[in-house]
C-alpha cells in the first residue's frame, strides 16, 4: 500500500511538473513565433450559414447593435457558462443579416486585440474550434466588405488559431472535443483553399477519429445515445461542406453516415419520445429530421437490435431494453449503470422510463443519476451492477464493469422477448443478474421474470427491482397492496406481483437536460438467498 501510494505522489507530481513546464510554453514568444507563421492566402469558399441548421437552434432576431460595443470582451464579472457562449460567437447566427457588417467586424477586430495571443481561458479547444466555424460561416457580417487591413487581421488570426489547435488536439481528453476541432480544421482547409496542409490534416484525423470511437458497427464505442446524436450530426456537415465547396467526399465519411443513420433511425425515427439510457435527455428532432429530409438524407433500419440495445416496436407499443456490456473505462464518462433496464412505449407515452442523466459533471446529481438505482432494473445491497470511480473533477467512469453473459431477442406479431444477463454482481454478491420480459400485444400485456442466480453462496442481502415513471403519470397502490394502477392520461395499466413486496417511492428525474423535478417509481424488494430465486412480475392494460 505504501508503494502504491508513493507512485501515485510521484505520478501526480511528474504530471503537475509536466502540466506547469507545458503552460509556460505556450504562453512563451517562441511558442507564438511558432503558430504565427501563415500564409497570405484570402477566404475563398464561404459556407451558407444553412448548412450549420442540424447542430444550431436559433431565430435570427437580434441585431449587432443591442451588444454594447465597448465593453464586450472588459467584462471580467462574468460566469463560466457565459463567458464560454461568448468567446465561441455562436450567437453570431442569431445575428439578423441586416445587423451592421461594420459594427460586427469591429467587435471581431476587439476581441483580436484582447485575444491576439494563446489564452488558456479563449483558446481552449472547444471554445477555439466553435469560434472558427461561427466566423467563416457567418462571412456575409464578418468578412465581407471589409477593408483588406481588416481581412490580413481576419485571417491571419483564424490561422494561427488553427495551428494552435492542430498542436493540442490530440491532448485533449474529450472526444467531442477533437470532433469538433476537426471539423473547424477541415472548414478552415476549405475555406482558404489549403488542401495539402489543413483539409488533409483534418480529414486524417478524421479517419483517427473513426477507428478510434467507432465499434465493429458503427456506432460509438461509449453506447451513448447522445453522441450517436452529435456524431451524425458533425459527419452530415463536414460532407455538406465539401459538397458545397465541390471537394471529393472521402468514402470512409459516406459509410460513417450510413451506419451511424442506421442506428439513429432505430434508435430515433418513429419515435415521439427519446428513449433514456447511456447519457441520454428528452430533445425534440424534429427540427433535425427536417434537415435530413432537406438534404436528401433517408435512413431505414429494420433490425432488433443494435449496439445493445434491444428496440421492438409496432404502431402502438415499443419495448426498449439494455442488453449490451459496459463500455471501455475510456469511453465511459457518460455510461449509466443500467444494465437489462428497459423502457415502455404506449402510444406516444412512456409507461415505464429511466431516470434520465444529469449532464453538469461537477454536480453530485451526475453521479446520482449514473446509479443503477436510477435505472429501471434491479440493484443489489444499494450497489450499482458497475463500480464508478470519480476522476477529481472531472466525470467518473468504469472502474469494473460487466459483460452479458446471454441474451436472446426475439420479434412475432404477436409475441415478443427480449432475454438477457449480466455478471455485474457476480464478484462481489455471487449473483447472476438475468431477465425476460414478453409481450403479448393481442392482451397488451407484459411478463417479465427476473432472476438471481447463485454462482457461490454469500451472506444474505436486500434487493430492489425498480420501475421508473415519468413527473406526470400517477399511480394508486389498492389496500390489500397487491396491485398498483397506473394512470396514463386516458389509459390504465395494473402492475402486480405476486410473493413479493411492492411498493411506491418518490424519486427525481433527470430527462430534461441539467435539471430534476421529482417522479415516482414502483419497486419491488425482497432479500437474497443462498438459492436461485425468480421474481415474477406483470404489466396489464385495464
Amino acid at each position: 500500500m505504501i508503494f502504491k501510494n508513493s507512485l501515485n505522489y510521484i505520478s501526480q507530481f511528474f504530471f503537475f511538473f509536466t502540466n506547469k513546464a507545458r503552460n509556460f510554453y505556450l504562453n512563451s514568444n517562441i511558442y507564438n513565433k511558432k503558430i504565427s507563421k501563415i500564409n497570405d492566402k484570402n477566404l475563398e469558399y464561404k459556407p451558407s450559414p444553412s448548412i450549420l441548421d442540424c447542430l444550431i437552434k436559433y431565430e435570427k432576431k437580434n441585431k449587432i447593435e443591442d451588444f454594447s460595443l465597448n465593453s464586450i470582451w472588459t467584462n471580467k464579472n462574468i460566469k463560466e457558462k457565459d463567458y464560454k457562449k461568448l468567446h465561441s460567437f455562436f450567437w453570431l447566427f442569431t445575428l439578423d443579416l441586416k445587423s451592421s457588417k461594420q459594427s460586427t467586424q469591429s467587435i471581431i477586430l476587439k476581441w483580436i486585440e484582447s485575444n491576439h495571443n494563446y489564452n488558456y481561458k479563449s483558446w481552449d479547444v472547444d471554445i477555439l474550434s466553435k469560434r472558427i466555424i461561427a466566423w467563416i460561416s457567418n462571412s456575409k457580417l464578418t468578412y465581407e466588405d471589409s477593408s483588406q487591413e481588416y481581412k490580413t487581421k481576419f485571417n491571419s488570426i483564424i490561422q494561427k488559431q488553427i495551428n494552435h489547435l492542430i498542436n493540442e488536439i490530440k491532448r485533449s481528453d474529450w472526444i467531442d472535443d477533437k470532433m469538433i476541432g476537426c471539423a473547424a480544421i477541415i472548414l478552415t482547409g476549405l475555406s482558404f483553399h489549403d488542401k495539402s496542409g489543413y483539409l488533409d490534416f483534418g480529414l486524417n484525423l478524421l479517419k483517427k477519429i473513426i477507428k478510434f470511437s467507432f465499434d465493429n458497427e458503427g456506432f460509438p464505442k461509449s453506447r451513448s445515445i447522445r453522441q450517436l446524436n452529435f456524431y451524425l450530426k458533425y459527419f452530415i456537415l463536414i460532407r455538406e461542406w465539401l459538397k458545397e465547396s465541390q471537394n471529393d467526399t472521402p468514402e470512409y465519411i459516406d459509410e460513417a453516415i450510413y451506419y451511424l443513420g442506421q442506428a439513429y433511425s432505430l434508435i430515433f425515427q418513429n419515435f415521439k419520445k427519446n428513449i433514456l439510457f447511456n447519457g441520454n435527455n428528452e430533445n425534440n428532432n424534429k427540427d433535425f429530421d427536417n434537415y435530413l429530409k432537406r438534404y436528401g438524407y433517408k435512413f431505414k433500419n429494420e433490425n432488433n437490435e443494435i449496439a445493445g440495445y434491444s428496440i421492438l416496436k409496432n404502431k402502438k407499443n415499443a419495448l426498449i431494453m439494455d442488453i449490451g456490456p459496459s463500455p471501455e473505462k475510456k469511453f465511459s464518462n457518460d455510461y449509466q449503470a443500467g444494465s437489462l433496464s428497459f423502457e415502455i412505449i404506449s402510444g406516444d407515452k412512456k409507461l415505464i422510463c429511466n431516470s434520465g442523466y444529469f449532464q453538469n459533471y461537477k454536480h453530485q446529481l451526475n453521479d446520482l443519476s449514473k446509479s443503477s438505482a436510477s435505472q429501471s432494473t434491479l440493484i443489489i445491497d444499494n450497489q450499482s451492477s458497475c463500480k464508478l470511480r470519480k476522476q477529481g473533477n472531472k466525470h467518473s467512469i468504469v472502474e469494473n464493469g460487466l459483460k452479458i453473459t446471454s441474451k436472446s431477442v426475439i420479434c412475432q406479431k404477436n409475441y415478443w422477448s427480449v432475454r438477457a444477463a449480466h455478471d455485474g454482481y457476480s464478484k462481489q454478491y455471487g449473483i447472476i443478474h438475468e431477465r425476460q420480459i414478453e409481450f403479448f400485444p393481442e392482451n397488451n400485456k407484459f411478463i417479465g421474470i427476473d432472476k438471481l442466480i447463485k454462482k457461490k453462496k454469500n451472506k444474505s442481502t436486500n434487493f430492489e427491482i425498480r420501475f421508473h415513471l415519468e413527473p406526470n403519470i400517477k399511480t394508486m397502490k389498492t389496500q390489500d397492496g397487491k396491485s398498483i394502477f397506473i394512470e396514463l392520461e386516458n389509459e390504465g395499466w395494473k402492475f402486480t406481483c405476486d410473493g413479493h413486496t411492492i411498493d411506491i417511492e418518490t424519486g427525481l428525474y433527470f430527462g430534461k437536460k441539467n435539471s430534476y423535478t421529482e417522479n415516482q417509481n414502483i419497486f419491488i424488494s425482497g432479500m437474497t438467498q443462498n438459492e436461485n430465486q425468480t421474481i415474477k412480475w406483470e404489466l396489464i392494460k385495464i
